[in-house]
């Protein structure tokens, strides 16, 4: 079949930049209007049938929306704006889609001034002496960096970006134009020819590996696992888990990063392994004879160190999937290497089984699927962490879908909350940084419209980009943000020295409505979970965001039940 070339008549080079946008499968921009990049938002603004363009209050913001829409969707979210600020302010999810390999696409601009780059114009990122180099910045905490200096270069190199951020193992991917990339038209007769994005960036079908091997390990073990990681959401893989383990049996435990790749209310969840997982799901890893690890790298953190009584390829057959070969084999040594692509890999492993669902021994034992918490005294106006994240799931719809910052939150959540469904959680799982959840639930908020979000930080991750509730109202993203308020950074104060983590008292609430949003200030279980029906009704009946600022205790920590004080919990 062949392909022809994509224009016939000349085009300005922003239009055919937002055409490889469209072709590609985007469909939401997030950014700010500086630099050269205005002329971009000229050409979107032509398309707004096709892709949502949405104005932010500061990149990071940008940046963190663009990540969780490609960690969700497979398809890259964009974050457009001028190059310094796309780079610094944009750090926030750009290095988080680095390392949690999500796909992000950064069109940004070199700043530059034709004719005056020797002399250090102002905010010049093309590298000469007195400039700053962008190409060498973006290079550090991206997967490519692609430059263009002439409107055809800019189009073609535009396909290219998107092709990188996509394939393989998913990642950020820069693209940086200079003046005269954006200021021209192309002719489209004039060679190289620009051919139709999509035939750069259709998806490959790698093909299916031989399973026999792992077929026959998975049939004849007497206690095996599934440990599923973020490479199951990022692969589009998570009904296909689920199909695998309606055929086969096998119990689910799964990494921090993939938490919400499964159903965590099913029979067969054993929870987030690691230094604050459930027990069930420590106790199902370290007495399981093989383990099926599935799109995850087996990173240090997770496997506390590479702690033998964990994971321990002396005494355990471990089988690892994932798309990148240099993830294999790369942090533990493995039984059973598969190279591939985790969805079709899966399916072929379920249509492939025909011995039937294996006994399920991981539940037999009884290990509580929680550490021991303790609950406030009654009648406490500052509650505990688990508390609020147990009102949450008694008073929110099952379709509740949840986002959490770095910190105390994503600690208790990870280790308390049973979602339903899986997609109905994200966490920023590579980096962790500090102010993800909020943005974060605003592009769960746009593409999934109809289900509630909610946004968990502490304090001080919210008050990092609370900024984005402003986005929230001008852009009707009616989510609910719910604030673990104790004047504090709490897991620095909990398990590090104190010094310089106190905050001042600070009404979250008030401020929310300051933005246009709603907001209850609320102290103790009863108050919550009025405020919690309350910002249901707001969100839904109002169309506006919710803020509600929890009084919190710090008398618990779960820096106090650390992964050797639990062990007794899963280890015998």
């Amino acid at each position: 079949m062949t392909i022809d070339p994509r224009y016939g008549s000349e085009i300005d080079a922003p239009d055919a930049i937002v055409d490889c946008l469209v072709e590609a499968g985007v469909r939401y921009v997030f950014g700010l209007s500086g630099g050269h990049t205005g002329r971009i938002f000229g050409a979107l603004e032509k398309r707004q049938d096709d892709i949502r363009t949405i104005l932010v209050r500061e990149e990071s913001l940008g940046a963190v929306m663009a990540e969780t829409v490609g960690r969700i969707s497979g398809r890259p979210g964009v974050l457009l704006g001028q190059g310094p600020w796309v780079l610094g302010n944009g750090l926030l999810g750009t290095i988080e889609a680095h390392l949690a390999s999500s796909p992000l696409l950064l069109l940004t601009d070199f700043s530059d001034t034709p004719g005056a780059s020797l002399h250090a114009p102002y905010q010049s990122g093309t590298g000469g002496y007195g400039n700053w180099d962008a190409r060498g910045a973006f290079g550090a905490v991206t997967k490519e960096v692609f430059t263009a200096e002439d409107p055809k270069t800019a189009v073609i190199a535009t396909q290219l970006a998107l092709k990188h951020a996509m394939l393989g193992e998913p990642g950020p991917v820069a693209m940086i134009y200079g003046l005269q990339a954006l200021a021209g038209s192309i002719d489209p007769a004039a060679r190289p020819r620009i051919f139709p994005t999509r035939a750069h960036v259709r998806p490959l079908a790698p093909a299916t590996p031989d399973l026999s091997g792992v077929l026959e390990r998975l049939a004849t073990a007497e206690r095996p696992v599934i440990l599923a990681g973020n490479g199951v959401r990022v692969g589009d893989a998570e009904a296909a888990l689920a199909g695998l383990v309606e055929t086969t049996g096998l119990p689910v435990v799964t990494s921090p990063a993939g938490k919400g790749v499964f159903d965590d209310d099913h029979p067969l969840s054993r929870g987030v392994y690691g230094s604050y997982g459930n027990p069930s799901a420590n106790r199902a890893i370290h007495r399981a004879d093989v383990i099926l690890a599935l799109g995850t790298k087996l990173s240090a953190s997770d496997t506390v160190a590479g702690d033998p009584d964990l994971i321990d390829p002396a005494r355990q057959s471990l089988i690892q999937v994932d798309i990148e070969p240099r993830n294999l084999s790369w942090t533990l040594p493995v039984d059973l290497p598969v190279l591939g692509d985790l969805r079709p890999v899966l399916e072929a492993l379920a249509a492939a089984w025909n011995t039937g669902p294996v006994a399920d021994w991981s539940g037999a034992d009884n290990t509580p699927r929680m550490a021991p918490l303790p609950a406030s005294a009654p009648g406490a106006t500052a509650i505990f962490p688990q508390e609020i994240v147990a009102a949450m799931q008694r008073v929110l719809p099952e379709d509740t879908i949840y986002t959490c910052d770095a910190g105390e939150n994503r600690i208790f959540m990870l280790h308390c909350l049973r979602p339903r469904g899986a997609g109905r959680f994200i966490q920023p799982a590579g980096a962790g940084p500090m102010g993800y959840a909020l943005p974060s639930a605003l592009a769960r908020k746009l593409m999934a419209p109809d289900s509630p979000i909610v946004a968990f930080s502490g304090d001080g991750g919210f008050s990092m980009t609370m900024n984005g509730l402003l986005s929230a109202v001008e852009a009707g993203l009616p989510i609910i943000s719910v604030v673990m308020n104790n004047d504090a950074l709490g897991w620095s104060q909990h398990s590090r020295n104190a010094f310089a983590t106190q905050f001042g008292r600070v009404d979250y609430a008030a401020i929310g409505r300051g933005m246009g949003c709603g907001g209850m200030k609320v102290s103790g279980l009863t108050e919550l979970e009025d405020a919690l029906k309350e910002a249901l009704r707001v969100t839904r009946e109002d169309a506006r965001p919710m803020v509600i600022d929890v009084e919190t205790s710090m008398d618990l920590s779960f820096a106090r039940l650390s992964y050797t004080e639990t062990r007794a919990l899963w280890m015998n």
